[in-house]
């Protein structure tokens, strides 16, 4: 691995953990970072960055699912084989345009912003 340099900003407005999927996928789109490469451990890059092991933590499985990173247990965390090619997943735009799409939908059979909302709270918290 050849260590891209990861910095954090902290008076951003953007969160930290979305800087640091930003920075390793930044990495890996200018061949910083080539698949197969290990990538720190949670632990040392919190450390390093003065950071909550669980914000590399969450930066880390957002990776993961977009097959950005590969995690193999104790051995560590890696660069997906495939990253680069999978660096143009964006879940968030995504599901949005989903969203969009069902908003729409609800609207056009008549209900109205307040019913979808309170529809959608329901349904992300079980509630009937």
């Amino acid at each position: 691995m050849s260590n891209p340099q990861i910095s954090i900003n902290v008076s951003s407005t953007e969160p930290i953990f979305e800087q640091l999927v930003s920075q390793i996928k930044y990495a890996i789109s200018v061949g910083d970072l080539l698949g197969g490469d290990s990538l720190p451990s949670i632990r040392q890059l919190a450390a390093d960055l003065g950071v909550n092991a669980k914000t590399v933590a969450k930066a880390y499985r957002l990776l993961e699912r977009d097959k950005v990173v590969v995690s193999r247990g104790y051995r560590g965390s890696f660069v997906h084989i495939d990253a680069k090619s999978n660096l143009t997943i964006d879940i968030k735009s995504w599901l949005k345009d989903e969203l969009s799409k069902d908003i729409e939908r609800y609207r056009d059979s008549g209900a109205t912003d307040s019913e979808i909302r309170i529809a959608f709270s329901n349904a992300m918290h079980g509630k009937s």
